[in-house]
């Protein structure tokens, strides 16, 4: 049978393709300000890195709450293992599949490429002008991390932090060429 090798590996490379796609976290358009600040502070006071968007980091530019916020939610995200629950924010937020990366500021696209030295920290807005946010200060564990009125992402467990979806995926690739490989030496 010629066209059971065929097929099973046809099923192997379609199973590694589909866990290979790789996804960001942005907030979405159309938000105000004073909501995305709220996403912001949450993301970075929850332990995304937030250090890029500091003043002089490679991800200030531009300099706006939306952009800021759409790098801190990314952290977040990456660092939790692309978990949906961790990308939601009370709907501030969504899953987009092109990569939102900007001319100097590279978004991370995995939990391994996101950097792990950031201390997060507290978000101000610099002498009250223009409502643009200024990253300042480590992060004392408490911003946007208590009694957050909810902010937070959905879901009641989203600690994801033993890569359990990671770990799933490589479980049913290896599954896959398993039986690939028992079906064509049978």
């Amino acid at each position: 049978m010629a066209t059971t090798p065929s097929l099973c590996l046809l099923l192997l490379l379609a199973s590694m393709a589909s866990c290979s796609s790789a996804t960001w976290c942005v907030c979405r358009e159309g938000m105000g300000d004073a909501v995305l600040q709220k996403t912001l502070d949450y993301a970075c006071g929850a332990g995304a890195d937030c250090n890029p968007t500091h003043q002089n980091g490679p991800c200030f530019n531009p300099n706006t709450v939306h952009a800021h916020c759409n790098y801190a939610v990314n952290s977040y995200f990456q660092r939790n293992h692309q978990a949906p629950t961790a990308c939601d924010f009370t709907g501030t937020a969504s899953i987009v599949t092109s990569d939102p990366s900007t001319a100097g500021c590279v978004y991370p696209a995995s939990a391994t490429s996101a950097p792990v030295g950031g201390t997060g920290g507290t978000t101000t807005v610099p002498n009250g002008a223009g409502g643009n946010p200024l990253v300042t200060g480590p992060n004392n564990g408490v911003v946007g991390g208590v009694n957050n009125g909810g902010l937070g992402p959905s879901g009641v467990n989203n600690d994801m932090s033993k890569g359990i979806r990671t770990r799933f995926a490589l479980f049913v690739s290896v599954m896959v060429a398993v039986i690939a490989g028992v079906l064509v030496f049978w």
